[in-house]
């Protein structure tokens, strides 16, 4: 079976469009959690730095540092 490069796919298009969402993140950015990580923390995170390609180190409010994946949250 012969592998066509050429054809777009569908979960290929999916990563490019979170990696386009994370060259807008900046550190520094207050972002919105989608889960809280402990029922005591803020639903909000300051982004430190990031991590990898789809991560960032945060600080969350009563909970500390977290690395949080760019699905964790919304900006």
């Amino acid at each position: 079976m012969k592998l066509d490069s050429h054809r777009p796919d569908f979960a290929v298009q999916t990563k490019r469009h979170h990696l386009e969402g994370l060259q807008q993140l900046k550190a520094s950015t207050w972002v919105s959690l989608l889960l809280l990580p402990n029922p005591f923390s803020f639903d909000e995170a300051l982004l430190l730095c990031p991590v990898s390609t789809d991560e960032w180190l945060a600080w969350i409010p009563d909970h500390g540092e977290a690395i949080l994946n760019i699905r964790q949250f919304s900006h």
